[in-house]
């Protein structure tokens, strides 16, 4: 996709951090911009700031995790609009803590958002796609933590952002396989300036349980003598990337079709996935003979 003046462009998490961004660049472009988001408040304030620029938006309160929330996205779209040109399954959430010391009701909202809002958004908007039969882009919000395979105290998060990078690879081909005009890419950003780190005040009272206390804080209070890397860990998300500039890049992939956008192109980073990549690679050789042996 190249042009995208009079396109449709939906974004969830659109209410702040890099959905909001994105959704910045999309009314720069003249797109006609489906904003999505859980928190109420924000979502009409967005609403308004983005209006004010002669742009036509509209926002629909929408929770990922529910099936019901994203087919009503869609049909809200489709009612507004009556097309979606481009879809940015952005919304996520964290919850810290050592694997072995996390709730079950951790798992399932992380779980709920990072993962099942995008497969609720593929299966919603897919088939619209298809059905128009023009161009359309598709952009999954993943993180650089899945690509690589060391996120102690963040093992959840990582789950889930795996998962999308792997949706997102199996998705590209099957589209290629039927030939439909549908692009895909999954953004894989590193530290950027956004509240992923306050994700807990959207988190439903279900999704806490009788003993619920912030991750973040009971990780905390738990390891005291991790205290340190948490404090760096959200000082480097405060110092992060403009998700302004994380906007900026996405638009840029999309028209140059790349699958995987990175937002920190670092020699760290490029080394924890070069670690993980070698490491796969290694075990071929170091598995081959026992394999023969067996057999």
């Amino acid at each position: 996709m190249k042009e995208f003046k009079d396109k449709v462009a939906v974004i969830t998490g659109a209410a702040s951090g890099i959905g909001l961004g994105i959704a910045k660049r999309a009314v720069k472009e003249g797109m006609k911009v489906v904003l999505a988001d859980i928190e109420a408040e924000c979502l009409s304030q967005t609403e308004k700031e983005l209006k004010a620029s002669g742009v036509n938006v509209i926002s629909v309160l929408t929770d990922v995790s529910k099936s019901e929330d994203v087919e009503n996205l869609a049909q809200k779209t489709l009612d507004a609009f009556g097309d979606v040109h481009l879809l940015c399954n952005n919304a996520g959430v964290a919850a810290g803590g050592l694997l072995w010391e996390t709730q079950i009701t951790d798992w399932k909202w992380v779980l709920d958002v990072n993962l099942w809002g995008v497969i609720h958004g593929i299966r919603a908007f897919v088939p619209i796609m298809l059905k128009q039969g023009n161009e359309c882009h598709i952009v999954n919000t993943s993180s650089l933590e899945g690509l690589i395979s060391e996120s102690p105290g963040n093992g959840i998060y990582a789950v889930t952002k795996h998962g999308v990078v792997a949706l997102s690879e199996v998705l590209l081909e099957e589209f290629k396989i039927i030939n439909s005009k549908i692009k895909v890419s999954v953004l894989c950003p590193g530290f950027v300036s956004t509240k992923i780190a306050e994700s807990e005040r959207n988190r439903a009272p279900e999704m806490c349980g009788p003993d619920y206390e912030p991750s973040l804080d009971k990780f905390c209070r738990t390891h005291p003598e991790l205290k340190q890397f948490t404090d760096m860990f959200i000082k480097a998300i405060e110092q992060g990337l403009n998700p302004d500039k994380a906007g900026e890049i996405v638009f840029e992939a999309i028209k140059n079709e790349f699958f995987y956008i990175l937002t920190d192109t670092s020699l760290m980073y490029k080394k924890l996935v070069k670690k993980r990549m070698e490491g796969i690679l290694e075990a071929f050789q170091q598995n081959k003979p026992l394999i023969k042996q067996i057999k």
